[in-house]
């Protein structure tokens, strides 16, 4: 089965580089999965059927950031980067530009 996330001949890249492309395409169907709940609960009105839904989606932004975190520990550099990003205050531009400095 032939999957579209190698850009590259599968049996070329190693193992890892296999496994980090299945991260970032879970990943990315994760965050597919939480839009989609959000959308789903703006426009529920049943509460009983908005409250599974919810339940849902929390589930679905667990396994996104358990996929992130994977990620991260395969790459230090991007967690460099991010941790000068995320839960910080201030403008969230300036705070990129200072993790892309912080990670060269």
């Amino acid at each position: 089965m032939a999957f579209d996330q190698y850009h590259e001949p599968a049996n070329e890249l190693s193992d890892e580089t296999r496994t980090f492309a299945r991260m970032i395409v879970s990943m990315g169907e994760e965050a597919e999965a939480i839009n989609w709940y959000e959308q789903r609960i703006s426009v529920e009105k049943n509460p009983q059927a908005k409250a599974i839904m919810q339940n849902a989606q929390h589930e679905e932004f667990k396994h996104f950031g358990m996929d992130l975190e994977f990620l991260l520990r395969q790459k230090p550099v991007w967690r460099k980067t991010l941790q000068a990003i995320l839960f910080k205050e201030g403008d969230i531009v300036e705070l990129g530009e200072k993790g892309e400095e912080a990670s060269e």
